[in-house]
């Protein structure tokens, strides 16, 4: 197997990273350098304590599953009428026109003094305080003028978290919602030496696939042929000889 040839792009990320991190570890380098070659960004899904290779493989997993949202129709009801057929008496602000009903309000007469006693347009003061000035009529023909129609409620298809069960405009909701709060970003190199979680089977191949002696010696051996890798791979090459004395 010849020595691998490392793209420029990923040469500088692994340089500009090895600048910020200067006492870096062999293996937290490479491991560094596996997640930007092969765009592995593994995420802990708390729900079923497992790391998996990437949010968007969690996500099409989960879709595919049917776990992660489900569409639901919901009624919207569009404001109950304040006025209707079987109203005897009303209150109306003379400031905006505002009006509470006998029959659909519990208690009219405070709403209407409370409401009046805040309305913005009303610039009428007693005292320093805003009058509490209000219309009463039980007039028929008077309160006809303020019936409205009741309108049907309106269905509106929504979808819910397979999580949580909360409900959400869209599907775009869910999946920022899922981002946010179900899952958190781990590093790569932090994967193999964990306890706590269980790991994907397909995130477990690749790393026992690339944690061989064969796979570090090539990436050792490749970034050989750049002077600028030279102090960490010195630096590497005598922390082994300190670890196996």
């Amino acid at each position: 197997m010849g020595v691998p040839v490392i793209a420029e792009a990923l040469k500088q990320k692994l340089l500009d990273w090895l600048k910020k991190h200067r006492k870096a570890d062999l293996l937290t380098s490479y491991f560094f350098f596996l997640e930007e070659k092969y765009q592995i960004h593994p995420v802990l899904f708390f729900r079923e304590k497992t790391i998996y290779q990437s949010c968007d493989l969690l996500l099409q997993l989960l879709k595919e599953k049917g776990k992660l949202y489900r569409e639901r129709e919901i009624k919207i009801q569009v404001g109950s009428p304040v006025v209707n057929s079987q109203t005897k008496k009303i209150y109306i602000c003379p400031f905006t026109g505002k009006v509470f009903g006998d029959n659909t309000h519990a208690n009219p007469q405070d709403a209407i003094y409370d409401w009046v006693s805040k309305c913005p347009e009303n610039q009428e003061y007693m005292d320093g305080l805003k009058v509490k000035r209000f219309f009463v009529s039980e007039d028929p023909e008077i309160i006809k003028n303020y019936i409205e129609e009741s309108k049907e409620p309106i269905s509106k298809l929504v979808f819910s978290s397979g999580l949580t069960g909360k409900l959400f405009n869209s599907k775009e909701a869910v999946i920022e919602d899922f981002r946010q709060n179900h899952i958190k970003e781990v590093h790569l190199s932090e994967v193999p030496g964990q306890n706590r979680f269980h790991i994907e089977g397909q995130l477990m191949t690749f790393i026992e696939d690339q944690l061989d002696e064969e796979h570090l010696v090539l990436f050792i051996d490749a970034l050989s042929q750049y002077p600028e890798f030279a102090k960490h791979i010195k630096l590497w090459v005598e922390e082994s000889k300190e670890l196996s004395s």
